[in-house]
């Protein structure tokens, strides 16, 4: 990769739907080559799709929970059983397997308070594989970032 796809990449990840003449003219390439690089770039999977970022408040996603999950017995098979169980649930946005005393961290949207209780106590803590479940709650979001850095 060299510094003309570290830029494509870069005016992509903030202008998603830029058309390829424009793309191209911000790299001083031609249509043909830049739209060669994309295309390059989405078949070795670094680019992986194109998404319409949303504001989760204006569509009633008021709630931002960060859960700390501990398994009941962490081997491979619980953990299979977890993710698989986990990936069904629109509202939870982010699963991660961690290190320390807990096993996985969630990211979960709800409607209000009363919605994700009902989620922690109805579907996370009726998972057989889950043993305990510490959450935390997200007062006020300050920085939320979409795109990777590509320099140092």
């Amino acid at each position: 990769m060299d510094k003309k796809d570290l830029k494509l990449l870069d005016i992509l990840q903030s202008q998603g739907r830029i058309p390829i003449s424009d793309l191209a003219d911000k790299l001083n390439m031609s249509d043909t080559p830049c739209l060669r690089r994309v295309k390059k770039l989405e078949q070795d999977k670094v680019i992986k799709g194109y998404c319409a970022q949303l504001d989760s408040q204006k569509l009633g996603w008021n709630v931002t929970v960060y859960a700390f999950i501990r398994l009941t017995n962490p081997t491979e098979a619980a953990s299979e059983e977890f993710e698989l169980a986990i990936a069904k649930f629109a509202q939870v946005m982010e699963c991660s397997a961690v290190t320390g005393a807990d096993d996985y961290l969630l990211k979960i949207v709800a409607k209000d308070l009363a919605s994700y209780q009902r989620f922690e106590k109805s579907v996370l803590g009726s998972l057989p594989c889950v043993a305990n479940i510490n959450s935390t709650l997200v007062l006020k979001q300050h920085l939320s970032r979409t795109g990777l850095p590509l320099s140092d």
